[in-house]
C-alpha cells in the first residue's frame, strides 16, 4: 500500500497518535506525516503511506488557518493548553484598533517561535526543555504570511477574533496571536485553531479517523496516489530508453531549458519519481518506481 491519506487531526492528538492509529488500522509500518499540528489544533495533516513517505521532503509548504485570537490573556504555551500569566479584561479593544495593526504581520515577517515547541535548540526539543522548566527563547526566524483575513470579531470583556491565514512553512499561529497581543497592549493567546489546507490538501476533501475506519470496514478505502501530491512540480516524460537509465540513477537528457525540481513519468504515465533539471539534464533526485 502506498499513496497518501487527506486526514482530519481530530482535537487532543497528537500527529504522532494519528500516525500511531492510521499504522494500526492499516496494518503498516511505513507511515509518516506532513507538517505537525499541535494536539489543541484539529484540521488537516497529510498521512504519506508506504513507499509515499520518501515523497514527504518534496510537498509543497503553504499552509492555511483558521484561527481564534482570545485578547486579554497572556499564557506559558501562546494557547489555552498553558498556563495564564496574565487575565485582564479590555472591553475598550475595539476591531479598527485591530484592523490597523493586522498589515504589519503580512509579508516577510520575523517571528519568535512559542517557547513550547518542536524547535530544537542544542539538540533538545523546546517543549522538553520548557516541561523541566528550563525556558529557552527560540531564535528569531523569518517566516511568510501571504494573507490575513478577519472572519469575525466578538466584543466582551476578553473578546475573540476570527481569522483566515494563509502562509508558508514554519509559521506559528500561535506567535502571531501573541505578538498581535502585545502591539495591543492587551496581550493575547490562541484560543483555537484549525488547519484548512496543508500541501496542497483541503479540508473538505479530509478524513476523519471515523470515516476511515468505516472505509476500511467497507472496502471502499482508496490512497490518494503518490504524485497527486506534488501536482506544483511540473511533469517531465521519458521515452522508454531514457526512462530505464534515469531508473538506474543516470542522467539523462531533456529538450527543456529550466531549472526546477519535475515529476517524472514513463511514456505511459507512470510515475517515476522525482528530478531536477540542470543545463537541459534530468538528474535523478528519488527514484520512486524503478524499471525493472
Amino acid at each position: 500500500m502506498q499513496g497518501f491519506i487527506n486526514l482530519n487531526k481530530p482535537y487532543d492528538w497528537t500527529s504522532h497518535d494519528c500516525v500511531a492509529r492510521v499504522r494500526k488500522l492499516l496494518r503498516l509500518k511505513r507511515v509518516g506525516h506532513a507538517g505537525t499540528l499541535d494536539p489543541a489544533a484539529t484540521g488537516v495533516l497529510p498521512i504519506a503511506l508506504g513507499k509515499a513517505t520518501r515523497l514527504l521532503q518534496y510537498l509543497p509548504g503553504e499552509k492555511a488557518y483558521k484561527a481564534t485570537v482570545r485578547f486579554g490573556v497572556r499564557t506559558t504555551t501562546d494557547d489555552l493548553q498553558g498556563e495564564v500569566i496574565t487575565s485582564q479584561p479590555c472591553p475598550g479593544l475595539n476591531l479598527t484598533a485591530i484592523e490597523t495593526e493586522i498589515p504589519q504581520f503580512i509579508g516577510q515577517i520575523e517571528q519568535i517561535p512559542p517557547s513550547y515547541s518542536a524547535i530544537q535548540v542544542e539538540g533538545k526539543r523546546l517543549y522538553d526543555l520548557a516541561r523541566q522548566g528550563e525556558i529557552v527563547q527560540a531564535p528569531v526566524r523569518t517566516v511568510e504570511v501571504l494573507k490575513i483575513e478577519i472572519l469575525d470579531w466578538r466584543n466582551s470583556d476578553f473578546p475573540e477574533l476570527d481569522l483566515a491565514i494563509a502562509c508558508g512553512a514554519g509559521t506559528y499561529i500561535r506567535a502571531i496571536a501573541r505578538d498581535l497581543g502585545i502591539i495591543l497592549n492587551t496581550g493575547a493567546t490562541l484560543a483555537a485553531l484549525t488547519r484548512t489546507e496543508s500541501s496542497g490538501f483541503y479540508l473538505q476533501d479530509s478524513l476523519t479517523l471515523t470515516d476511515l475506519e468505516t472505509q476500511l470496514q467497507t472496502g471502499t478505502f482508496q490512497t490518494i496516489p503518490s504524485d497527486a501530491a506534488l501536482q506544483q512540480l511540473s511533469p517531465v516524460n521519458l521515452p522508454d530508453t531514457l526512462a530505464k537509465k534515469w531508473c538506474q540513477g543516470q542522467k539523462v537528457p531533456v529538450n527543456l531549458d529550466v531549472s526546477d525540481l519535475v515529476r517524472v513519468y514513463e511514456q505511459e504515465n507512470r510515475f517515476l519519481g522525482v528530478g531536477k533539471i540542470q543545463d537541459q539534464i534530468l538528474i535523478p533526485q528519488m527514484v520512486f518506481e524503478p524499471i525493472s
